[in-house]
């Protein structure tokens, strides 16, 4: 049971969030050099060892650098497991760097969620739109791709649709899930990959049950708002696009990769950038911690935590460690 230590309730959904994973078919290394499936699998791992609810794994698009069938497969191997095992629904997003034909064989032949619009042209099997439920969540997968590029764009089939799914509101609400995130990028050169017919998306959500929209394609984790809506964007996996360079470059490090977590409360939704690359520990609070923390009255609890000249996190904590000692009232 989780104790509610401060003016927020616990969430009542928490979202694991990736993007950007561009696989390559046969393991081949991204450019050469990047693994794209290493970092994917240290998320994974982290997902499983922290201890952490998920509820629902939202990849949000480039899946795969070129639309392999075989990169599909593979992801599906990497993901499907760990999803299962965290009893997470899994959402795929596309992605510019995906192929619709191949997404739609691969990820969506044993899909249970509701289709999206298909518009099918002479060489296009239509918008992979999605929308699942998660325990009261409505989680709603927009395809943003133009085949042929790499820019983002909606169709108005697409917005119709959409209007449709937000007509009635879902009990706890509804995540947005897209490639293209609505809002600026601090690296210039991606505005030219930005989202098109913004103003029209805009015009569909706003004042819908849209609580949050969730991004990927700029390779950096950022957020922002649009319609009055927060926007949280993951940074790629495979590779990390720098917003600290000049902004009239374009500089990508595969490092400092990080996959995010977003916590749904009552009135309250926020994101968390989670490094791959642990590190080394500095501070350790164990659950027995939190714990004692649970077990105090609240006044007891502030003092213990909250004053600057308590001794518990010096002193005491190390013997509740140790068994040594139970929490003081």
């Amino acid at each position: 049971m989780t104790t509610q230590f401060g003016q927020y309730a616990p969430p009542t959904h928490v979202v694991a969030h990736l993007s950007d994973t561009h696989l390559l078919g046969g393991a081949r290394p991204l450019y050469g050099t990047v693994d794209t499936d290493a970092p994917l699998a240290a998320a994974l791992a982290r997902l499983e060892s922290g201890g952490i609810r998920v509820d629902a794994l939202v990849i949000t698009g480039d899946l795969t650098e070129l639309g392999e069938p075989e990169a599909y497969r593979r992801l599906r191997e990497l993901v499907e497991p760990v999803a299962k095992r965290l009893g997470a629904e899994l959402v795929w997003v596309m992605g510019n760097h995906d192929v619709r034909a191949a997404y739609a064989a691969e990820l969506r032949g044993e899909a249970t969620a509701d289709a999206g619009p298909q518009d099918v042209g002479p060489q296009d099997v239509g918008p992979q739109d999605a929308v699942h439920e998660v325990a009261g969540l409505r989680i709603i997968s927009l395809d943003t791709t133009v085949p042929g590029y790499h820019h983002g764009d909606i169709r108005e089939s697409q917005l119709e649709w959409l209007a449709e799914q937000l007509a009635e509101p879902a009990p706890h609400g509804t995540v947005l899930a897209l490639h293209h995130p609505p809002i600026p990028s601090s690296v210039e050169v991606m505005a030219l990959l930005e989202l098109r017919n913004q103003a029209a998306l805009a015009k569909v959500i706003r004042g819908r049950d849209v609580r949050a929209i969730l991004g990927g394609h700029l390779h950096y984790a950022t957020a922002g708002q649009f319609a009055g809506i927060p926007v949280f964007v993951a940074a790629g996996s495979c590779y990390v696009i720098d917003a600290g360079a000049d902004p009239a470059s374009l500089i990508g490090h595969a490092a400092g990769q990080t996959l995010s977590l977003v916590h749904m409360r009552p009135g309250a939704v926020t994101t968390s950038a989670i490094p791959l690359d642990e590190g080394t520990k500095v501070v350790d609070f164990p659950p027995v911690i939190v714990q004692a923390f649970a077990a105090m009255t609240p006044e007891a609890r502030l003092e213990a935590f909250s004053s600057k000249t308590s001794t518990f996190t010096r002193e005491e904590a190390h013997r509740i460690v140790a068994g040594e000692t139970g929490a003081p009232q």
